[in-house]
């Protein structure tokens, strides 16, 4: 029995397909990780310069846990709520970074909060105290919290995953429906030793092929399906003649004398003339 070859090939294509997923999410929380440090460098350039400070170091930006940064720097500063705030926000939407987010500014000697404000997707949400008034000179760190998946998983990629598992499921259904089809090299009807092609107008024999013309190949399908069964010439001549030209008196004779000579090889193989009746293909 053929097997279907989308049912063979199918596990393969769903190992490959969340082989792919896992790939591309961690390849995205890769990048999310690269893009967030160099973009919180650019945070923390903006704030010394802010502070007229253009020679003092930002430390390495360092992942605390999911979702969690901070920014250090080598030297104290000055830092404005408003400057802060304007700048931490475009600075994440230039990196096209998560719109929800908290940022904290911690004194590095008390570790208390200084200032921190939230950012969400409405803007009459946020939270943003304090503006106006600036922070003294002293060390800080800036942390910053993620409120939402910290993947830059292309919502494309998605997109085409359900579509490609959508496709999947209807065309492994459609494909179940379907009758399973034997190629045309398969088709043949067994008579004693020989095949016969009837798609291919042929009789094959061990190596030796044999041509059919069109009257010969459509006599051959009567006789390979009534195999040692009597044929009235009547039925023959209405089936192979009525709608397909003239018939003339001895047509039919003549073909099945070519039709002889094709199996004159193989004494296991006899048409018979039964006298007043018709023919027979005779099989032993």
């Amino acid at each position: 029995m053929t097997k279907r070859p989308f049912l063979l090939i199918s596990p393969l294509i769903i190992l490959m397909l969340f082989a792919f997923i896992g790939f591309q999410e961690n390849k995205g929380l890769t990048d999310f990780d690269k893009t967030v440090k160099v973009t919180l460098r650019d945070v923390g350039s903006k704030l010394l310069l802010a502070s007229k400070d253009s020679t003092s170091l930002i430390l390495p930006i360092k992942k605390v846990k999911e979702n969690h940064y901070k920014l250090e720097f080598q030297n104290q500063l000055v830092i404005s709520p408003d400057s802060l705030v304007n700048i931490v926000n475009a600075s994440l939407k230039k990196a096209k970074l998560p719109k929800r987010y908290i940022v904290e500014v911690i004194n590095c000697n008390s570790n208390d909060v200084s200032y921190s404000f939230k950012i969400t997707t409405f803007s009459e949400k946020d939270i943003v105290p304090c503006l106006g008034r600036n922070l003294p000179t002293d060390c800080y760190i800036i942390h910053i919290f993620f409120l939402e998946e910290s993947s830059l998983f292309s919502p494309y990629i998605l997109a085409f995953i359900v579509l490609f598992l959508v496709f999947a499921i209807l065309f492994f259904k459609k494909w179940q429906q379907k009758p399973l089809l034997v190629t045309k090299e398969d088709e043949y009807i067994k008579i004693g030793h020989y095949k016969f092609y009837q798609d291919q107008n042929k009789l094959i024999r061990d190596t030796l092929e044999i041509k059919l013309s069109a009257k010969e190949c459509e006599l051959m399908q009567m006789f390979s399906n009534h195999q040692n069964q009597i044929i009235k010439r009547e039925v023959l001549i209405k089936h192979i003649w009525e709608d397909n030209g003239v018939f003339v008196g001895r047509s039919l004779d003549t073909f099945i004398s070519k039709l002889r000579k094709k199996f004159k090889d193989d004494d296991t193989i006899n048409i018979v003339n039964v006298h007043g009746v018709g023919y027979k293909l005779e099989v032993k």
